[in-house]
């Protein structure tokens, strides 16, 4: 492998392999990184990463691992690469790279197949169910995706712009298959242009006549920007948009300072029946809902359904199309219909919010570790700059209706909400951009599914701020049960403290903490450290936000009543 070039101009590609052409064309889409695992059919794909000038290979501890911090890049650059071997490295990737499915994050998973001769011979091989079939997992893996391919010299370059156009209209992951012998195999060159997703000019045209009418008509318009708008990197082009309708906006926990929650058109966050009251009342009571990217409204985002609006009234700009009522107008793409907003000439007066401040830090130094003490002393210790990375459960309830400042980004897993995502891809945004300061805020349960890669983080210089929450045991589901005590919701008791240094990660800062002195002790050290930094924070067993308080009290509404 070592006679590879270490770059390759377009003069290049009609030489390469088809494991480089797969490489550099991903790195065209601006990815750096490749996740993953190796293992020896996706062995061509791992060399071509190796011997590539442009992206680097970021080794995880498994594959699910690698799936969630490939989400968590892609979320950041846009797209994201993940490789993976046959059968038993891409099934282990699946759950992940499905979340990345239903949240609209753009991962192409590559995965090395057992040579074409072998298939063809139909030999029994490992990694497979013994029976001489090789087409068992692709419909398992394709199902995770969006769109996919199986790679030959032929149709390698064809298939490959097919795909990452699919993937990019989408926004959704695309699996791509390639049998190890072929990948080593010279591509066959073709005329192919990128495909870039456009708008048709009519359809567009036809959408912003009738959502304009809407506007005119409608006597209040409330604008519910989506969790897509920064998927695709359109926060900016957003807030034009609202700011020329003069309208308010409102979130759900999936848009968590999407748009600074200091702007003056901030209405506040939207959870149904837990929401604050006028927040509700100009969602609920507005004449239409500007829907600017498709809001995902499920059962945590609604606060167990209790949110009490007419879907009649919603306008719903999706990526490739707008519905008004019953009528979609397809072929219209979001970046478009945003900037014909921003040029729209309204009536309105324009909204002013009241801006709210951060909430007040709290407590002696001596007291225990409460979570109407902890909550905001996080939104204390950010800064522009932060990018805050929430996993699933207590922490990102407890932690998303807490005002936070300016210039800070937020990721979490709202609606797939798979335990264990958080750390990984707390990994994965650190390295899409090293500029900002990830920070990690987590519960001991889903930690612990994952936390080995925090010697990833440390092997790659991936300077993470880690809060872990030790509350003894599951408290997402103690909170999601009318029972709280099932022995099931209990967890090992890890000595987290001591993880960072047994992973590798000798020179992080560390510590343990039980009392609100400490932990703002330790919250000093972790901002001035200049390498990985890891608190963990002992809190009450069944010490709970307020917004999983409620869920607790709706269940029935949740998960229905029982027969």
């Amino acid at each position: 492998m070592n006679e590879r070039k270490q770059t390759v101009t377009s003069a290049d590609l009609k030489a390469a392999s088809v494991a480089d052409y797969i490489v550099e064309r991903l790195a065209a889409e601006g990815i750096d990184h490749c996740f993953g695992v190796a293992g020896d059919y996706v062995f061509p794909i791992c060399d071509a990463v190796d011997s590539s000038a442009k992206v680097k290979w970021i080794g995880c501890s498994n594959e699910l691992n690698a799936s969630y911090a490939a989400d968590g890049y892609a979320r950041i650059r846009g797209a994201a690469m993940l490789a993976t071997t046959y059968g038993v490295g891409e099934l282990s990737a699946i759950n992940g790279v499905m979340g990345a499915k239903a949240e609209k994050s753009l991962v192409f998973h590559v995965v090395g197949m057992p040579s074409y001769q072998n298939q063809r011979l139909g030999k029994i091989a490992h990694h497979t169910l013994g029976d001489g079939i090789f087409g068992n997992f692709i419909d398992l893996s394709a199902k995770a995706a969006c769109t996919h391919a199986v790679i030959n010299p032929e149709n390698c370059v064809i298939e490959m712009e097919r795909v990452i156009a699919e993937a990019r209209r989408n926004n959704q992951p695309a699996y791509i298959v390639v049998p190890s012998d072929y990948a080593l195999s010279p591509i066959v060159p073709a005329d192919v242009k990128p495909i870039v997703p456009r708008s048709n000019a009519a359809a567009l045209q036809k959408a912003m006549a009738a959502i304009a009418e809407r506007i005119k008509e409608a006597k209040s318009v409330v604008a519910f920007p989506a969790f897509t708008i920064a998927r695709l990197g359109l926060q900016k082009q957003t807030q034009r948009a609202i700011e020329a309708l003069g309208c308010p906006f409102v979130t759900t926990l999936m848009e968590k300072c999407l748009i600074d929650e200091s702007h003056r058109q901030f209405a506040g966050m939207y959870v149904g029946a837990v929401s604050e009251k006028k927040t509700r009342e100009i969602v609920e009571g507005a004449d239409l809902v500007l829907d600017l990217g498709g809001v995902n409204l499920n059962d945590i985002t609604t606060a167990a359904y209790s949110g009490r609006f007419d879907l009649s009234r919603f306008i719903t700009v999706g990526l490739n199309d707008v519905r008004i009522g019953d009528k979609v107008i397809p072929n219209v793409r979001l970046a478009d219909v945003l900037a014909g907003l921003a040029e729209l000439k309204t009536s309105f007066s324009p909204y002013r919010g009241t801006q709210q401040a951060l909430a007040p830090v709290s407590g002696s130094p001596s007291d225990k570790i409460t979570m109407d003490a902890l909550y905001p002393r996080y939104a204390a210790f950010l800064r522009t700059g932060d990018t805050v990375v929430l996993e699933t459960g207590s922490s990102s309830l407890g932690v998303t209706p807490t005002i936070f400042p300016d210039g800070v980004r937020v990721e979490a897993q709202v609606l797939w909400g798979s335990i264990g995502w958080a750390t990984p891809a707390a990994f994965g945004v650190a390295l899409a951009d090293p500029s900002r300061r990830t920070i990690l805020i987590t519960g001991e349960g889903s930690h612990q599914l994952t936390a080995n890669d925090i010697g990833a983080m440390g092997r790659f210089g991936a300077n993470v701020i880690v809060f872990v929450l030790n509350n003894e045991g599951y408290l997402i589901e103690r909170a999601l049960e009318e029972n709280p005590d099932w022995t099931y919701n209990d967890l090992a008791p890890w000595k987290y403290a001591e993880l960072p240094k047994a992973l590798g990660c000798a020179n992080w800062h560390s510590a343990r903490v039980t009392t609100l002195g400490e932990l703002d002790e330790a919250m000093k050290a972790a901002r001035a450290s200049k390498t990985g930094a890891y608190v963990e924070i002992v809190g009450g067993r069944m010490d709970m936000p307020p917004a999983l308080a409620f869920a607790h009290g709706q269940l029935k509404s949740m998960y229905g009543d029982t027969p």
